[in-house]
C-alpha cells in the first residue's frame, strides 16, 4: 500500500529526512517573495477641480455632510415613498441576480486561495490474481495454478511552490472581481433605488395633472352650461355651444389618456418593488413636494462614491493581475512530492514495518517549446487590461456627464418654475377677466376659449416642471453615489441604515486589493 502526498504548501509533514524537507521548504521560502507582472495602479484620468453647471450658492459638501447617507430617499420625506424603497432590497429580482454573481465571485475566490495548500489524496486497494504453469511429468504434462494477494494503502501529496507569484496574481484578481461584483450589487440596487423614486415622482405629477384635468372639466362643463343658457336666452350662437361642448369632450379624453399613464408607472414601480403588477396598487396623491438642497461634492469624491466607477477599477485591476499570471508561465514550474504506504501479500502484516516504503523528490518543469502560446496569452492579457482601463476611463467621463446634465437641468427647473408660475396667476387673471367680458357680452366666446386653453396649458406645464424637478433631484442624488462609498465593497450585505460612517472623498478602500504584490 502507498501513500501518495504531492505536496504544494509548506505545512505539509512526512516521514522523510528531516535535512531534505527542510532544505526544501527553506529554498520555496526564498523564492516565493518574487512576483513577476506589473504591479496594480489606479489608472489616471481627467478631473476637473469643480462642477460647471452648479447653481450659483452651491456649496462643497463639508465634513457634516458626508454622514452615511444610505437611505437617502428619506430626504424626500415621503412615508409611501420609503415603504416602497424598503421594498427593493428584499424583493427586486435584478439585485438578487448580481447578489448570485457576488456569491460565486466569492467561491471564485476561495478555489484561487485553494491553490496555496497541498492537494492530499489517500487511496486503498486490493487484488488477487492467479496463472497457469505447466510442466513435463513421466505421465505426461502437468498444469498447476499459482494464486496471489496484494493489498495497498497509499497517499499523496503534491505542492508546486509558489515561485513566480502565479497564485498570489489569481487571487488577487479573484479578490478585485469580488469587490467588483460587490460594487455591482450596490450599483443595481442604487439604479433600482432610483428608478423607483424617479417613477413614483411621475406618478405623483400624473396625480396632480390628473387634479388639473379634473378641474378643467368641472370647469368646461359649468362653462357649456353658461354657454348653453346663454343660447337658450337668444344671446349665444349655436356655434358657442359646440365650441364649449368640444373643448369639454376634448379635456375628458385627456383625462382618460392621463390615468393610462399613471397606471404604467404604476405597474413599473410593482415590478421594481417584485410585485405582480395586478395586484399592486398605490393610492392618488397630487405631487405638492419640492425638492431637498443636496450639496454638491468636489469631482473626485464620484471616485469613491459612484459604484459603477468602483465596480470598472476594480475589474482593471483584476486584468492587471492575468498579465502576471501570463507571464509566469514562462518560468518554470518547481514542486514537491511525496509518495508513502503500505504494500503486502498480507493482509495482517498490512500496516507493519517490512511493508512501509516511501519516496519524496522536488520536480523541476519547463516548456521549452509552445508555438507561440504563452506570448499570445500574455498579449491577450495585456490587451484585456487595456480594454478594462479605457471601460474605467470611460465610466468616469460618464459620470461627470451624469452630474453636470441634473445640475443644469435643477439649476434650469428652479429658474423655469418661478417664471412658470407667473405664467400661471397670468392666466388665470385674463382668463377671470374674459369671463366676465363674455358674461357681459363684450367678448366672444372665442376669446374665452382662447383663455381656457392657454391657463389650462399654463397649469400644465407647471405641474410637469415640478415633475421634472423631482426627477433632476433623484438623479443627482443617484449621480453622486447615494449613500455609498468603496469601504462597502468588501461588505456588500451592509444596509445603508447599519450607521457606519462613510469615509471622506478621496480615501482609499478599507481592503486594499491583492494586486499590490510586489514585482520580482
Amino acid at each position: 500500500m502507498s501513500i501518495r502526498r504531492s505536496i504544494r504548501v509548506s505545512r505539509v509533514c512526512v516521514r522523510v529526512r528531516p535535512t531534505i524537507l527542510v532544505a526544501a521548504l527553506a529554498c520555496g521560502a526564498v523564492v516565493s517573495g518574487c512576483a513577476v507582472g506589473p504591479d496594480y495602479a489606479r489608472p489616471s484620468v481627467a478631473m476637473p477641480a469643480t462642477f460647471k453647471e452648479a447653481a450659483p450658492g452651491w456649496k462643497v459638501a463639508e465634513p457634516a455632510d458626508r454622514h452615511d447617507r444610505g437611505d437617502w430617499w428619506r430626504v424626500f420625506d415621503d412615508d409611501t415613498l420609503d415603504r416602497l424603497e424598503a421594498k427593493v432590497d428584499v424583493s427586486n429580482q435584478t439585485i438578487a441576480g448580481y447578489e448570485a454573481a457576488y456569491r460565486q465571485s466569492h467561491a471564485l475566490v476561495d478555489e484561487a486561495r485553494a491553490a496555496y495548500f497541498p492537494t492530499i489524496s489517500v487511496s486503498a486497494g486490493g487484488t488477487r490474481s492467479g496463472t497457469a504453469r505447466s510442466s513435463l511429468a513421466s505421465s505426461g504434462a502437468v498444469t498447476s495454478s499459482g494464486v496471489s494477494n496484494t493489498f495497498s494503502l497509499e497517499g499523496d501529496a503534491t505542492w508546486e511552490l509558489d515561485v513566480w507569484g502565479k497564485v498570489r496574481r489569481e487571487v488577487a484578481s479573484e479578490k478585485a472581481g469580488q469587490q467588483a461584483a460587490a460594487a455591482d450589487i450596490a450599483n443595481a440596487r442604487l439604479s433600482a433605488q432610483a428608478t423607483l423614486a424617479q417613477d413614483y415622482f411621475q406618478l405623483r405629477a400624473l396625480d396632480a395633472t390628473q387634479k388639473l384635468l379634473d378641474d378643467t372639466v368641472a370647469a368646461y362643463q359649468k362653462s357649456l352650461e353658461l354657454t348653453q343658457n346663454r343660447y337658450a336666452q337668444g344671446v349665444a350662437a349655436r356655434s358657442d355651444v359646440l365650441q364649449a361642448q368640444t373643448q369639454l369632450q376634448s379635456a375628458q379624453s385627456s383625462a382618460v389618456n392621463n390615468g393610462i399613464a399613471r397606471a404604467q408607472y404604476e405597474h413599473a414601480i410593482a415590478v421594481l418593488v417584485g410585485e405582480p403588477a395586478s395586484t399592486f396598487s398605490i393610492p392618488v396623491m397630487p405631487l405638492a413636494a419640492e425638492p431637498p438642497a443636496i450639496p454638491a461634492q468636489l469631482p473626485t469624491a464620484l471616485l469613491e462614491r459612484r459604484p459603477d466607477i468602483a465596480a470598472a477599477e476594480r475589474r482593471a485591476a483584476a486584468a492587471n493581475e492575468q498579465i502576471g499570471v501570463a507571464i509566469a508561465a514562462y518560468f518554470p514550474s518547481i514542486s514537491l512530492s511525496a509518495t508513502g504506504g503500505y504494500q503486502s501479500s498480507l493482509l495482517g502484516s498490512l500496516v507493519s514495518a517490512p511493508s512501509r516504503f516511501w519516496t519524496l523528490g522536488p520536480q523541476l518543469a519547463e516548456t521549452v517549446f509552445d508555438a507561440g502560446l504563452r506570448g499570445a496569452q500574455t498579449d491577450a492579457a495585456r490587451a484585456a487590461y487595456d480594454q478594462q482601463v479605457a471601460n474605467y476611463r470611460q465610466a468616469v467621463l460618464a459620470a461627470f456627464q451624469d452630474v453636470e446634465d441634473n445640475l443644469v437641468s435643477l439649476r434650469v427647473l428652479e429658474q423655469q418654475i418661478v417664471i412658470q408660475r407667473a405664467a400661471v396667476d397670468s392666466a388665470r387673471e385674463a382668463l377671470a377677466i374674459v369671463t366676465n367680458q363674455y358674461k357681459a357680452g363684450t367678448s366672444t366666446y372665442l376669446d374665452v376659449i382662447t383663455s381656457q386653453t392657454a391657463a389650462y396649458q399654463a397649469e400644465q406645464t407647471l405641474a410637469n416642471i415640478s415633475g421634472q424637478r423631482m426627477v433632476s433631484a433623484v438623479g443627482l442624488v443617484k449621480s453622486l453615489g447615494g449613500g455609498w462609498n468603496t469601504s462597502r465593497m468588501d461588505d456588500p450585505e451592509a444596509k445603508a441604515a447599519d450607521g457606519s460612517a462613510a469615509p471622506a472623498p478621496g480615501d482609499t478602500p478599507t481592503d486594499a486589493p491583492d494586486a499590490a504584490a510586489s514585482s520580482s
